[in-house]
């Protein structure tokens, strides 16, 4: 425990992350403490916990995430980002307007006149085939001090992105896509993925390897 601010905590290293890039934060604990908030400032995270609880700076602490939960962010985070490259190849140019990733499914925004629903089964056939192929994701430091990361397939140049992903593609599991007009100029890609069949006799705490990164979507 590197410093306490009443119920905040920073850690001196960490695997629990924030809100960051549109992908939510981990659910967890830090010394038996449920997590109430994670708020990355600057390359700092600090950690919101019950009022009353009586960690010390020098402590050391067990930090503890739901594994599943986070396992199910990161193959979502890694399927929105290969989707989000592949339609900037299908429509150079086009303009992203946001993003957001929870548990149950990913979502990006795009400003666009015209319906995104034409190019979809091309998106979801590129990405599956991807996924199908099982390729190793590198990943690393561009900038180690401003902790600026990218990923990188075979295919594909490097991606700048600081967020969790899997290893392999393979982990993410069928991508299935859906349309959704937001407004005018405002389409919406919902993004989902099932489970790998290699996946689906695991128990449930199970915990495939996986890459520690400081969160965000590209």
């Amino acid at each position: 425990m590197s410093a306490v601010a009443d119920d905040e905590v920073l850690l001196c290293s960490t695997i629990f992350f924030a809100l960051s890039g549109g992908q939510e934060r981990d659910h967890g604990t830090i010394g038996g403490f449920q997590v109430r908030q994670a708020s990355k400032r600057g390359t700092d995270i600090w950690y919101a916990l019950p009022d009353g609880h009586s960690l010390k700076v020098g402590q050391p602490v067990v930090v503890e995430i739901d594994w599943p939960r986070r396992y199910q962010l990161m193959r979502l985070h890694f399927a929105a980002e290969l989707v989000l490259e592949l339609v900037y190849r299908k429509l150079p140019g086009v303009k992203k307007t946001g993003a957001h990733i929870s548990q149950d499914k990913a979502r990006i925004d795009f400003d666009l006149p015209a319906s995104i629903a034409e190019i979809l089964p091309d998106i979801a056939d590129a990405a599956n085939a991807i996924v199908a192929a099982n390729l190793v994701i590198v990943t690393g430091f561009e900038d180690i001090v401003a902790e600026r990361r990218y990923w990188m397939i075979n295919d594909f140049s490097r991606v700048p992105c600081g967020g969790t992903h899997v290893s392999r593609t393979g982990e993410v599991g069928s991508i299935s896509l859906k349309r959704k007009n937001q407004g005018k100029n405002q389409e919406r890609i919902e993004i989902y993925v099932a489970l790998p069949e290699s996946h689906q006799s695991q128990p449930s705490d199970a915990k495939p390897s996986f890459q520690r990164s400081a969160l965000g979507v590209r």
